[in-house]
Formats: structure tokens, sequence, C-alpha cells
């Protein structure tokens, strides 16, 4: 995967459960491809998120369907199963490694929510974590920045530690809500891809979803 011109081929990592995948993740991921010359951004559906115990939703494999049906018409974006087809928990150190170890000289980015950022402490092995690739916490308009600067700033102390901040003019969606209106059958028009639309009703998913219970993001 390294380029032959001995340049460093530079990965975006966009992991998440995208359940389902929506018009914020794209954006996210484009934005940040395009803001730090990534040679492609990789989308990783979660197995098993460790932070996530819900057992509503979509399956691993219906969302991994999902988020192909959404990327198909981006010829930088690309997709893996590796943490579906991983036994156990989906924690981004071990993904994160196993891309290291698959294409050697990599530089990877990982790109993730500035909200799923400021509890990077309790991921799994978050030191070892940061000295492996560099972050993208990306942020909506009106995001109050104050926490993450907090974090950031104990960053400087460790110089092998990359993390940086990317706005972008995203719509207010999210995967709660668009579950939220397909159970109340409401529309979810123009907050995710046409075919990933279509999906969910084909299949009708998150027709049932309990409302009782802590639903993930």
């Amino acid at each position: 995967m390294s380029k032959i011109n001995n340049q460093v081929y530079r990965l975006g990592v966009m992991g998440g459960t995208f359940d389902p995948v929506h018009f914020g993740h794209l954006l996210a991921a484009e934005r940040a491809r395009e803001e730090f010359c990534l040679d492609e951004v990789l989308f990783v559906p979660a197995g098993r998120p460790p932070h996530k115990h819900s057992k509503a939703g979509a399956d691993p494999w219906m969302r991994y369907r999902m988020t192909e049906l959404a990327i198909s018409t981006n010829e930088n974006f690309f997709l893996s199963d590796m943490e579906i087809e991983r036994d156990g928990p989906s924690y981004t150190v071990d993904t994160v490694k196993t891309l290291l170890e698959l294409y050697r000289g990599v530089q990877i980015f990982f790109i993730t929510g500035a909200d799923a950022f400021l509890e990077i402490n309790t991921w799994k092995s978050t030191a070892e974590l940061l000295t492996l690739c560099s972050f993208v916490a990306v942020s909506r308009p009106g995001y109050n920045m104050d926490r993450i600067w907090k974090i950031m700033k104990a960053f400087v102390e460790h110089p092998e530690w990359h993390v940086f901040s990317l706005g972008i003019p995203s719509p207010d969606i999210s995967s709660t809500e668009i579950r939220k209106r397909v159970r109340e059958g409401r529309t979810i028009k123009y907050m995710l891809p046409e075919s990933v639309i279509d999906f969910i009703a084909e299949h009708g998913l998150y027709r049932s979803y309990p409302p009782e219970e802590p639903q993930p993001g």
C-alpha cells in the first residue's frame, strides 16, 4: 500500500457502528480525506462495539451491507469486515494494529466524532493507540470545543501523539434519530442515501426498536 515514490500512503479509517450509516458519516469522511490529503478512507463497521450494550438495531452484516451501499459512488471509499469477522468486542487498537501489519509503512488517520473522542480515555490501550495512529476529531457547527481543547492540551506533552480537530458543515443527523423516525413511521429522506433507505424498508429494520432501552448513537 505504500507509494512507489517514497511518499507515505495516508489511510483514513472511519470506524463506527453505522446503525445506520448516514450523510453525516459520509461528509466527515470526505472532508477528512480532502483536509488531510488521504489517499483513501476505509470504513470499518464494528462487530461488537464495547461501549454499546443494547442488542436492538441491525445485525453486523446488515450494517456492513448498508455501509457498502452508501459508499459505492465514491471511488476513494473502501470497506472492511475485519471487526465483524473478529471474535469478541471490536477494539480500535486491535484494528489499527492489524492494518499496520497488513500495510507496511502506511500512516493511519482514525476519523471519529468529537463526542466519541471525548471518551478516548475509556478506550482499550489509549496511550498505545495514540502512538500508532493520528486522530481526527470531527465536530459540527456550534459544537463546544472547550472539552476537546482541554484533552488536546495534554497531548502537547507527548510529541508522538497527533490529534487534529475538523469542523464540518454537517446537518444535525444521528443514527439514533433515524432509528427513532423509522419506528415512529416518519420520513428519513435526505438524511441518508436512497439506497440505504430502500434497504431499511426492504428488510423492515428499526421498526420495532425498543424506545425504553438506551439507544446507541
